[in-house]
């Protein structure tokens, strides 16, 4: 009897398993979405190129911030937050298509910060106004290293993105105690006896209808 009684498996390990790989796969999205867009945001506020223009024969040094070179990552950084929050607000195939849209907000940033890494443009426009000749451009093109950081930022959030497409069905949804669709409420079956004053004092404090009308 104790052998068959071990063979049988347990009703909750057969769902401990993908419910624990919801729950790791929401504690990792929350993270590396979060993290992600902090990150790209800074990085966007930081120096991504520099060189040098000849203004009146002297060379003049310029710089270039990330949101000067693109506004993309910045942008993107931003709806991504939006979408990790708007995940848990939807269900079904309207948190695919949040998901999707965080996924696509990694990628947007990643694929704009590494485009900006060798963007000149915005260096170039500086030194034209430096030098007051619309065709001055800039020399000695160099770029630091936050475009890449930017890029690592939306990294996260595409992997934030990727986890909500495939664990994101297992994930807890806000409530749905306080919407509205339009379905008629379930009515409540009588609460106590109707012809006792006791029971119906007690039902009205809690809110019930004790006549189930």
């Amino acid at each position: 009897m104790d052998s068959v009684t071990a063979a049988v498996p347990h009703p909750r390990s057969e769902g401990e398993g993908p419910a624990r790989a919801g729950r790791r796969s929401l504690a990792v999205a929350l993270l590396s979405g979060a993290l992600g867009a902090a990150v790209a945001l800074l990085a966007t506020r930081q120096r991504w190129s520099m060189g040098t223009a000849t203004v009146a024969g002297d060379a003049f040094p310029l710089s270039a911030k990330g949101s000067d070179v693109t506004g993309v990552p910045a942008a993107l950084a931003i709806v991504g937050l939006a979408a990790l929050v708007a995940v848990f607000a939807v269900r079904r195939t309207g948190r695919f298509a949040v998901s999707a849209l965080l996924a696509l907000s990694g990628a947007g940033i990643v694929a704009a910060a590494l485009l900006g890494a060798t963007d000149s443009s915005a260096l170039d426009d500086k030194a034209a106004q430096a030098s007051g000749d619309t065709s001055s451009v800039v020399h000695a093109f160099d770029h630091t290293a936050w475009p890449y950081v930017a890029a690592v930022g939306g990294g996260l959030i595409l992997l934030a993105g990727l986890l909500a497409l495939l664990y994101g069905r297992r994930w807890p949804a806000m409530s749905g105690r306080y919407e509205r669709n339009g379905a008629p409420r379930p009515r409540r079956a009588p609460v106590g006896d109707p012809d006792r004053p006791e029971d119906i004092w007690k039902a009205l404090d809690r809110g019930e209808d004790p006549t189930g009308a």
